[in-house]
C-alpha cells in the first residue's frame, strides 16, 4: 500500500485525540467533572490508535515472506 492512507489516517486520529484532550481540559475548567474521565480516556485511545496505524504502515513496508 502507499504511504498516504496510513499517514492521513494517523494524522486525523492524532488530531482527534488532541481535540478531545482539549475538550477534557475545558470540561474540567467548566465544572463537568463527571465527563472528564471518559473524554480523556477516549483521547488516549485515539493516540494509541494513531500509533498502531503507524506500526501497521512500518510493517506493511517490510518485505513479505511466503
Amino acid at each position: 500500500m502507499t504511504k498516504a492512507p496510513f499517514v492521513a489516517v494517523s494524522a486525523a486520529t492524532a488530531a482527534l485525540g488532541t481535540a478531545l484532550g482539549s475538550l477534557a481540559l475545558q470540561l474540567r475548567s467548566a465544572g463537568y467533572e463527571q465527563y472528564v474521565e471518559s473524554v480523556a480516556t477516549f483521547s488516549v485511545v485515539m493516540y494509541v490508535t494513531a500509533a498502531l496505524v503507524l506500526v501497521a504502515w512500518v510493517r506493511d513496508g517490510r518485505p513479505h515472506a511466503n
